[in-house]
C-alpha cells in the first residue's frame, strides 16, 4: 500500500458545498440531528429499558445494558478520551467485535465530536497501520485477544511506526493500558453539548475492504447515515417494539448503520453475537423474540439449511434484509420455507449505505431482482458516454441522493461524483419498467469471451439450482484468442461429486447458450469471503489462472 500521507487534513478534502446543503435542503432527508439526540430521546421516554444483549463467545450469559447503563458509560468514556487528548475532530480508531465496547465507544466519540474510525476484526498489520496512518488517529482501542490472535501486540508494533498514534488501550488487559482503568476510570464527566458532533461534521470513517486495491477512507456525516432511516424503517415496517438481531460486524457498514445507528433511531432492542454461528444464532432468535435481521448471503444460506430450524419456534421473526451480493432465487425459496418470514434483498454499499430494497408488500419482486431505490435515492443505468439506457439494458449502476458520503480520508481527488451528483458504483445491472435493478455483476468482474459479455449471475443461479452445490462463483481466464473463458468454482453439498460434463448437460437442460457455459471446473471447500459475505473474486482469478 502506498504512502497514507501527511498527518494534517484539509477542509477540501470533505465535500459538502453549498449547492448539495442547498438540494438537501430542499429534498428534506436530513434529520440535521446526530445519533447522540436519539439516544436522549431514548433517555427521556424509557432509561431503564434494556437496550443491548451482547453475546460474546466463551462467556455464558450475555452482557446486558440499558439506555442508561450504556449512556453512563459512553459518557465516561468520552470524559477520558478528553483527558487522553482527544478533541474536536481527532480521530479515535477501535478494532472492537461486536462488544459493548464497540457502541459505547462511538457513543463517547460522538459526544466529544470525534471522528469514529471503525476497523474490522479480522484486519492484520500491514492493514491496520496503513488505516490508523491513513486517519491520523490518536487512540487505538483494541481487545486483548480474539479469536486466538493477540491484538495488543499487533497495536503495540503499529504504535512504535505512526507518528501521531498517542494512545494503546487494551480490553481485557490487567495493564496501565487496559480499558477500564484508561476509560472507565476517575474522569469527571464534564462533557457539555458544545462539545459534540454537528449533524454535518465528519462522523465516521470507515474503510472499504481494499480488494481491487488501496483501501480507502469513506468518510460520513451523521445526516448522510441518518437520512436513510426512515424510509428504510417505514418501507420494512420497523418500530421501537422490534427486535433488532446484528450478527454482522459493527465495524462494517450493515452492522453499524442498521445494528447500531437504527436501533438507536427507533429506541429497539438490539441483540448480537461476536462470532458467527447459524445454531447459536437460532437460539439466540428464539429466546429473545428477534423481530429482525439483517446480513449479507452466507447468513441467510447458512440459517435457511440449519437442520430443524423449521422446529424452532421463531414465530415473532419476520424479516431478513440481505445484501453484499445478488441472492440466487433458489436460496429464496428455501429462506422462505425454512424461516417463514419476509426475505427481502437490497443493494448499497459503503459509500452510499442501503439505497434499494424490494418492497416486503410484493417479495415475489425479490426473486429476480435486487430493489427498488428509496425515496432519499435515484438510480440509473448509462452506457457510453455517461447516457442513460432505456428498461433492460445491461450498463454501469449509478445513485445519487441524502446517503451520499462526503469524501475519501486524505484522497479527495478519488471522489469522483460528476456535477450533477451521480455516484459511479462499479456495478453492471439494469432496471426494469418499474425501476427494479438487477445486479449482473462488477465492471471490473465483466467476462468477455470472444466479444460477447457472459452473464456471470444469471448462469451463477441456474447453477444454484444442482442439489450437489452448495456455493458456486463464476470469473475469467485469460485466453489468448478469445480473450477471456469463464470458470466456475463450486462447493459441494454433504458427499456430492460434480463433473463438468455434469454441470454443462444441466446448464444445456435450462437453454443456457453454448457461449456461455463454464469451460473449467474447480471443486473448492469454502470460496473465500470478505468479512461482510462477499466473495473475494479477485483470489479465485489466481487460482483459476489461465486456460489449460
Amino acid at each position: 500500500m502506498p504512502d497514507a500521507g501527511p498527518n494534517e487534513v484539509s477542509d477540501s478534502e470533505i465535500f459538502l458545498d453549498q449547492k448539495r446543503l442547498t438540494r438537501e435542503a430542499q429534498v428534506g432527508f436530513w434529520p440535521e440531528r446526530t445519533i447522540a439526540d436519539y439516544l436522549d430521546d431514548a433517555l427521556a421516554s424509557r432509561p431503564m429499558s434494556e437496550y443491548l444483549i451482547a453475546y460474546r463467545t466463551g462467556v455464558g450469559e450475555p452482557d446486558s445494558f440499558s439506555f442508561a447503563e450504556l449512556s453512563s458509560r459512553a459518557t465516561r468514556i468520552a470524559a477520558n478520551l478528553q483527558r487522553l487528548g482527544v478533541g474536536h475532530g481527532d480521530v479515535v480508531s477501535f478494532q472492537i467485535p461486536n462488544w459493548w465496547q464497540f457502541i459505547a465507544v462511538h457513543l463517547a466519540c460522538v459526544r466529544i465530536g470525534a471522528v469514529s474510525n471503525p476497523l474490522m476484526p479480522i484486519y492484520r498489520e500491514r492493514e491496520i497501520e496503513f488505516m490508523v496512518t491513513r486517519s491520523g488517529s490518536k487512540v487505538l482501542i483494541v481487545p486483548r485477544q480474539f479469536r486466538r490472535f493477540d491484538h495488543a501486540g499487533l497495536a503495540a508494533r503499529v504504535r512504535r511506526r505512526v507518528p501521531t498514534l498517542e494512545h494503546v488501550v487494551v480490553i481485557g488487559s490487567a495493564g496501565e493500558d487496559s480499558f477500564d482503568a484508561q476509560l472507565l476510570g476517575a474522569a469527571e464527566p464534564k462533557v457539555g453539548d458544545e462539545d459534540g458532533l454537528k449533524p454535518n461534521d465528519i462522523m465516521k470513517c470507515m474503510f472499504t475492504s481494499g480488494t481491487t486495491g488501496e483501501p480507502k477512507g469513506v468518510m460520513h456525516t451523521s445526516n448522510t447515515v441518518l437520512s436513510t432511516m426512515q424510509p428504510v424503517t417505514g418501507r420494512l415496517s420497523l418500530t421501537a417494539d422490534d427486535v433488532i438481531f446484528m450478527p454482522s460486524p459493527f465495524a462494517h457498514s450493515i452492522g453499524f448503520c442498521y445494528g447500531i445507528m437504527m436501533s438507536l433511531y427507533l429506541g429497539a432492542q438490539l441483540v448480537t453475537m461476536d462470532i458467527w454461528d447459524a445454531e447459536k444464532a437460532a437460539d439466540i432468535m428464539e429466546r429473545h423474540g428477534v423481530t429482525f435481521m439483517f446480513g449479507a448471503t452466507p447468513f441467510l444460506a447458512d440459517l435457511a439449511r440449519l437442520p430443524e430450524i423449521g422446529q424452532r419456534d421463531l414465530q415473532p421473526f419476520r424479516t431478513f434484509l440481505t445484501a453484499g451480493a445478488p441472492v440466487p432465487p433458489t436460496l429464496v425459496d428455501q429462506a422462505v420455507a425454512a424461516l417463514d418470514a419476509s426475505i427481502v434483498p437490497g443493494f448499497g454499499m459503503t459509500e452510499l449505505g442501503l439505497v434499494a430494497s424490494v418492497q416486503p408488500s410484493a417479495p415475489d419482486r425479490g426473486y429476480e431482482r435486487d430493489g427498488v431505490a428509496f425515496p432519499f435515492a435515484e438510480l440509473r443505468i448509462v452506457g457510453a458516454q455517461q447516457r442513460e439506457l432505456p428498461p433492460g439494458k445491461e450498463g454501469e449502476l449509478q445513485c445519487r441522493g441524502s446517503s451520499t458520503f462526503v469524501g475519501y480520508r486524505r484522497r479527495p481527488e478519488l471522489y469522483e461524483i460528476d456535477e450533477h451528483g451521480w455516484f459511479s458504483t462499479g456495478d453492471r445491472a439494469w432496471m426494469d419498467g418499474d425501476g427494479y435493478i438487477r445486479i449482473v455483476g462488477r465492471s471490473k468482474d465483466i467476462i468477455i469471451r470472444g466479444g460477447e459479455n457472459i452473464p456471470v449471475v444469471e448462469v451463477e443461479n441456474l447453477i444454484h439450482e444442482m442439489p450437489e452445490v452448495d456455493d458456486v462463483a463464476i470469473v475469467g481466464m485469460p485466453d489468448p484468442r478469445l480473450g477471456e473463458r469463464s470458470c466456475v468454482f463450486v462447493t459441494l453439498r454433504g458427499k456430492s461429486t460434480l463433473t463438468l460434463d455434469r454441470l454443462t448437460g444441466f446448464l444445456s437442460s435450462k437453454n443456457l447458450a453454448r457461449q456461455y457455459m463454464p469451460e473449467k471446473l474447480i471443486i473448492i471447500d469454502r470460496l473465500p469471503m470478505t468479512p461482510a459475505g462477499k466473495i473475494q473474486k479477485f483470489k479465485l482469478r489466481e487460482l483459476a489462472g489461465p486456460v489449460n
